[in-house]
């Protein structure tokens, strides 16, 4: 067992990055990059590989309690940093703390300031017009807090950065005791330094709590089958858990309820009787239409946010409705083999994306990543403990299959909730790697350059502008 991150496969990312970002920008010259953004991903790589191998291997054998400390203080410490820098970036950007072409953010900010001031009743039947609950739980939340502390922008970032520092150690939690102690400290230090989880600090959008609620769930359920400790408390909180789930983006609670189900059934908890056992199964079988019918259920719950969102998703598909020859081959069967690696990172300047080119360095640790997510399957089914991991394996399969399978497979909003259980992957197979499989990483380099230069290509070529 490997108990850190190996330093000679930080350094094989980081050159890796630096090779193709200099191929990809001297090819596609005139749609480089600005300065600014590749500063920003040279600093989001290096960062992330170079303190995961060095933060990995010097706390491996240091006490719990200062793990827990360290872990969360440089989580802690770089959200805030993140988020105070982001704030007055946008300002001098755009005028407002907000993003370039914000929609969804300053969407949200404007209905809490209205409803900071309104009784609740007209709070929740203004939330709930459309009929359904799956986008209410966010704007209820921050109205909450402007009630407590007034429309002041910066303090639910810096609660994000709280509660996304908090997500980190929930990780490390139900890692251990899946993978044991050595996968647990690698998994929460990747979590810390996770660009994409910095990012969305910054932002006045769900993503943050929501994800929070998705670990704390996974977490929470996790405990509840390995400890068997059944009191009400211990059972119950899983449930409002997932519960919550429903307010937030209501697939995510379905795949909850799903994940919660596949593992009672599969896993390695005390056997049911027969007969509750048959129940299982049944209720078991009905979930698993249910979420196999998701792409569906995905699209019509929240069209109308797609609708309104001028997001990187959403200007992607219009902009590139022009080169549909292209476009038509990303269906869910040729998309669905990438999940894992998937959303691709963009380096190249087109169409003013800059959500985009911001997590170009976070998507880019996702693509390379996904070979550990890989290991991590295949030693699963190699090694006969896959049940011991059925809880987040069913979780990050019914979420990333059903994006997969939808219009929105490489958008890097909707693929961020499978993407804490995917770090967890990544540790374990980093945990599990032997020599014949670490000759495979150097075909992998090349497929990860293949990836994003193929992606620029794409992108340019879609737009007719090659």
């Amino acid at each position: 067992m490997i108990p850190f991150f190996p330093r000679q496969i930080a350094h094989r990312a980081i050159v890796v990055y630096l090779v193709t970002m200099a191929v990809v920008g001297i090819y596609f010259f005139d749609y480089a990059m600005d300065v600014w953004h590749i500063v920003l991903g040279l600093i989001f790589v290096m960062g992330f590989f170079l303190l995961s191998s060095r933060c990995s291997e010097g706390w491996k054998d240091i006490p719990e309690r200062n793990y827990v400390v360290n872990v969360f203080l440089i989580a802690l410490g770089l959200r805030l940093v993140w988020v105070i820098a982001a704030y007055f970036y946008y300002i001098d950007v755009t005028g407002i703390p907000f993003e370039v072409d914000t929609a969804d953010a300053y969407a949200y900010h404007e209905d809490a300031t209205w409803l900071a001031n309104s009784s609740w009743n007209t709070i929740w039947g203004y939330l709930t017009r459309s009929g359904g609950i799956s986008d209410a739980g966010y704007p209820l939340y921050l109205t909450g807090v402007y009630r407590l502390f007034g429309p002041v922008i910066i303090i639910p970032r810096i609660i994000k950065a709280l509660l996304s520092s908090w997500m980190c150690l929930f990780v490390y939690r139900f890692c251990v005791r899946m993978f044991g102690e050595q996968v647990g400290r690698m998994a929460g230090i990747m979590c810390a330094l996770m660009p994409n989880f910095i990012i969305y600090c910054g932002y006045h959008l769900k993503e943050t709590e929501m994800l929070f609620l998705a670990v704390a769930f996974l977490e929470r359920t996790d405990y509840l089958l390995r400890v068997h400790n059944y009191n009400l408390w211990n059972i119950l909180l899983p449930l409002l858990l997932a519960g919550s789930l429903f307010f937030f983006r209501t697939v995510l609670g379905a795949v909850a309820v799903f994940a919660f189900a596949t593992s009672v059934l599969l896993s390695n908890a005390p056997a049911m009787a027969k007969g509750w056992k048959r129940a299982s199964i049944i209720g078991w079988s009905v979930l698993a239409i249910f979420v196999a019918a998701g792409g569906t259920v995905m699209t019509e719950i929240e069209g109308y946010w797609e609708q309104k969102d001028t997001n990187v998703v959403n200007k992607r598909l219009q902009q590139t409705s022009r080169g549909n020859q292209w476009a038509k081959y990303a269906t869910g069967s040729v998309m669905a083999p990438m999940v894992v690696a998937l959303p691709f990172a963009t380096m190249v300047d087109v169409d003013n994306q800059i959500a985009q080119q911001t997590k170009s360095g976070g998507n880019y640790v996702r693509n390379f990543m996904a070979f550990f997510a890989l290991l991590a399957i295949y030693e699963a089914f190699r090694q006969k403990k896959w049940r011991n991991y059925v809880l987040i394996g069913a979780f990050v399969i019914a979420y990333l299959g059903i994006i997969s399978l939808s219009g929105f497979s490489n958008s890097e909003r909707f693929l961020l909730p499978g993407l804490p259980c995917l770090i967890a992957m990544w540790a374990y197979g980093i945990s599990e790697l032997r020599a014949p499989s670490y000759r495979l990483l150097t075909s992998w380099c090349i497929v990860v350059f293949l990836m994003e230069f193929g992606w620029a290509f794409f992108k340019l070529g879609s737009r007719g502008l090659l």
